[in-house]
């Protein structure tokens, strides 16, 4: 796998807006005196650069976003457990879509994508590690991600299909 140095500054720029939309641009609301929900567009970049680069940089792109932005505006003890799941937001809509043979996904496929990567991290993965971790009860960490999810899902599909319609951050390697 040879990775050009404008996908590597595509990568770097999606990493950054990352953690710009996830630390700064974001609403935080506490349960429990822990961030519990968090409303925002951080995981647009993570999912977009597993879109468009696979799911291998999509990973990476997840996994610095969260490192770097702990290291920029820590939110708490790190906790690695979330950068696995930064980095799984990355991987899994990369994943069903390569296993769909989609290269250029319509609406529907993108958001069936997206859907399942953020029900597996966000809804899932989250609210067990919030519980383990913290002892957060489920009926207090399900409902707000279930009312907050389908409303993310809904726009990272229209923006990241919007996007890929344009050709944005399409980087062909073979033309550079």
């Amino acid at each position: 796998m040879k990775i050009s140095s404008r996908e590597i500054t595509t990568m770097g720029l999606l990493i950054a807006l990352s953690i710009i939309l996830t630390r700064v641009a974001s609403l935080r609301i506490a349960i429990g005196g822990v961030e519990g929900v968090r409303i925002g567009l951080g995981k647009l970049p993570i999912i977009l650069g597993g879109i468009v680069f696979g799911p291998l940089v999509g990973g990476l792109i997840g996994a610095f976003s969260d490192l770097l932005g702990y290291f920029i505006n820590p939110m708490g003890a790190y906790m690695p457990h979330f950068t696995l799941t930064s980095a799984l937001g990355g991987i899994i809509p990369a994943t069903i879509l390569i296993l769909m043979k989609k290269d250029e996904p319509n609406v529907f496929e993108l958001g069936i994508a997206i859907a399942i990567g953020q029900i597996i991290t966000s809804i899932l993965l989250i609210s067990y590690f919030l519980h383990i971790l913290f002892g957060l009860p489920w009926a207090v960490l399900i409902p707000p991600r279930m009312v907050a999810e389908p409303i993310h899902i809904f726009i990272y599909t229209y923006i990241i299909n919007m996007i890929l319609k344009r050709n944005i951050l399409i980087v062909n390697s073979k033309n550079i």
